[in-house]
């Protein structure tokens, strides 16, 4: 019952972070966010080069070759949520699977500097 109730509380806030990354992005401010405005309001905003992901296809929240604003915004979001889920999923799994192995007296975890191998 427990494994139900944990999956149940995952599945749902995996749907709230779609519907905010999916929709709710659609209505984000359009102005700049607050290093921008600094820079515009002391004049040196000229000065800004274009970073390395610059021409990515997730740049400047949106996907590229999306024409329309909003969608284009939405699915980057979408998009986001969703590399996060499996990056950080992966992550979790592994560090799963290596805890139970250890656990299970099979491969040790590494001992302190200058200790001797785990007993």
């Amino acid at each position: 019952m427990k494994d139900r109730k944990q999956l149940t509380f995952l599945l749902v806030g995996l749907a709230v972070a779609l519907v905010l990354a999916g929709i709710v992005s659609f209505y984000a401010s359009s102005s700049p966010d607050g290093l921008e405005k600094v820079a515009e309001d002391k004049g040196f905003i000229d000065t800004a080069t274009q970073h390395a992901t610059g021409d990515g296809p997730l740049a400047d929240y949106g996907v590229s070759g999306v024409d329309n604003e909003r969608l284009s915004g939405g699915l980057a979001g979408v998009i986001g949520v969703g590399l996060t889920v499996v990056i950080a999923g992966g992550l979790f799994l592994g560090l799963r699977a290596v805890r139970r192995r250890t656990e299970a007296g099979g491969d040790r975890p590494p001992t302190a500097v200058g200790g001797a191998p785990g007993r």
